[in-house]
């Protein structure tokens, strides 16, 4: 019998996936454009932590927003009423996260030309969205209280990936189990570079810190 043969397509699409980002990223730059991918478990605040920052933002840069979820355009529809900032939806067909060709398909329905920033709102979910390379300039997550504090020990990759890393919900920190310098003692294990922010999407407490990083990366990113 001839032997089987076995094909790593896995790493095939790792790697394919790779070499899209890195050219996506490079047109981007051409174009003077940053695209900030954020991600999160759902439930974790990310659109209302994006609600908050597009307010404090909009006047500063030109801004829109691409928002991926499995169905539905709620979400899309919640930012354009909430700031009027401009919000296309993209549906995954039951993915559970987007890759680098996925992404720009989203931005070919963008007025790049009008646009300083594009935030990518990823696909809920801790594990897949952490295993593609979007093309994005930096990586950013939030990490809710009720969630707890151990999630960077049990999803190690996410807080890998991911430059800045928002800890939301700590107005509700007294009522859980949730220690703020264990857990960035945690991250700081996965990604010693990483930069914690605590905020309270809800009453915008902390959101201001994560503007003005915002604000510093894409000036950078335009000027180097």
């Amino acid at each position: 019998m001839d032997e089987v043969k076995v094909i790593e397509i896995k790493k095939s699409v790792f790697e394919d996936n790779d070499k899209d980002a890195d050219a996506l990223r490079k047109e981007l730059k051409t174009k003077g454009v940053f695209l900030l991918n954020l991600m999160s478990a759902p439930g974790s605040g990310k659109t209302t932590t994006l609600i908050q920052t597009l307010n404090r933002i909009k006047d500063k840069l030109r801004v829109a927003v691409m928002e991926a979820d499995i169905d539905s355009d709620v979400d899309a529809v919640k930012i354009v009423e909430a700031t009027g900032v401009p919000s296309i939806q993209l549906h995954t067909g039951g993915m559970c996260h987007l890759d680098a060709e996925m992404t720009r398909q989203g931005l070919d329905n963008v007025a790049l030309k009008e646009v300083d920033l594009v935030v990518l709102e990823n696909v809920g979910n801790l594990v897949c969205p952490a295993e593609f390379d979007t093309g994005a300039v930096r990586n950013a997550m939030i990490l809710s209280v009720p969630e707890g504090d151990d999630k960077p020990l049990k999803y190690p990759l996410m807080f890998t990936v991911c430059d800045l890393v928002l800890i939301n919900k700590t107005d509700v920190m007294p009522y859980f189990d949730f220690d703020l310098e264990r857990c960035k003692s945690y991250i700081h294990q996965r990604n010693p570079k990483a930069q914690v922010i605590p905020i309270c999407a809800k009453t915008g407490e902390g959101v201001d810190a994560f503007v003005q990083w915002l604000l510093t990366e894409v000036d950078a990113w335009k000027n180097n």
